[in-house]
């Protein structure tokens, strides 16, 4: 956002402020939460999306936890916090981020010795990641410019801005970064069907922040790509696993197999916090959401009652098909279960 200082989640005063992202792009709404419980709502409901952002909201949501616990005990607190931790992590499956963000937090807990310690612990904990994440996105923004030319047009998929981030993004991020590099560079965004994160959201960031962009209907990007509309693609991703597999919003694998059709380059760029060396691809659950989301935009109905509806939040896209993964610590490529593991040598984090 042109506003380095707006921030999809921070904390204040003791409480979890969101910009209500279901909202967008008709009004800014920000949201304040104290009660873990409603955080947790707020990612099940996408008030709060994206695998950083999200990571991030469930350490705040570990924290307001600490201050909503009358424990007197460090037992008691840490069994406090672990009820809160289930509860978080049961909102979406897919997005590796979430636990990664929850077992740090319960990692530093479990370090304090006293219930006022284990208390300042999390909550500064929790503010680190956010301030980290900011750091980590433009890093990342830095590393993967190198990819983008002078003019070229770029197309991306969902929305891996600001706002699937405390700030800067993933993607957005690299683009982001490519035009503060000097390069002039035009977007493309899909509208991303069903939720429609790419008109609602990456189209709002990016014409907020001055960027050239277009948007098409998600059944355009092979026409696009077919008529010499797009020179690169960057999107997201939720999850990568060790073996190159990448799991991000429904419709990436579509994009990543148009795009080898047409011999151009695709891109994911992603932190490592959104990298799983344990999980094997075949074992990574999908998230599958509500039928209505499908069958109607807002109150209208588009659709037959009683209609079955198939919505998967994700889709799994085959490391054949990814040209390289941008992180905080490089790019990687091709043959990623070699590459991959590497970026973690050396990696105290």
């Amino acid at each position: 956002m042109k506003n380095s200082s707006l921030r999809t989640v921070e904390w204040k005063d003791n409480k979890v402020v969101m910009i209500d992202q279901t909202k967008l792009p008709n009004e800014l709404i920000f949201v304040e939460f104290d009660d873990f419980n409603q955080v947790a709502e707020s990612i099940k409901n996408l008030v709060v999306r994206g695998a950083p952002a999200i990571g991030v909201s469930g350490a705040f949501g570990l924290a307001l936890a600490i201050l909503q616990s009358k424990a007197s005990t460090k037992d008691d607190l840490i069994s406090d916090l672990e009820k809160a931790r289930k509860i978080l992590f049961a909102t979406r499956p897919t997005a590796i981020n979430l636990g990664w963000g929850l077992e740090k937090i319960m990692k530093i807990a479990n370090t304090g010795d006293s219930v006022e310690q284990i208390r300042e612990l999390v909550i500064s904990e929790a503010k680190k990641m956010a301030d980290e994440d900011i750091e980590i996105n433009k890093t990342m923004g830095k590393n993967g410019s190198i990819l983008f030319d002078n003019n070229d047009t770029i197309m991306t998929h969902c929305n891996a801005g600001a706002l699937a981030t405390v700030a800067y993004g993933t993607a957005l991020g690299v683009i982001r970064a490519t035009k503060e590099s000097g390069k002039n560079v035009k977007v493309i965004a899909t509208e991303t069907r069903p939720i429609q994160q790419g008109s609602r959201l990456t189209a709002f960031e990016l014409k907020h922040d001055g960027f050239d962009v277009s948007l098409i209907p998600d059944t355009a990007v092979g026409y696009s790509m077919a008529n010499g509309l797009v020179n690169k693609v960057v999107v997201g991703a939720d999850r990568i696993v060790k073996t190159g597999h990448v799991f991000n919003k429904i419709g990436t694998y579509q994009v990543a197999t148009m795009a080898k059709q047409h011999g151009i380059p695709f891109y994911v760029a992603a932190p490592l916090s959104t990298i799983d060396l344990e999980t094997k691809a075949d074992d990574v659950i999908i998230e599958m959401r509500k039928g209505s989301e499908v069958t109607g935009i807002g109150e209208k109905k588009t659709a037959p009652d009683d209609i079955s509806v198939i919505n998967p939040a994700f889709d799994m896209t085959p490391p054949e098909l990814i040209s390289g993964i941008i992180t905080e610590k490089g790019i990687v490529k091709f043959p990623y279960d070699e590459t991959i593991p590497k970026l973690f040598e050396d990696d105290n984090a």
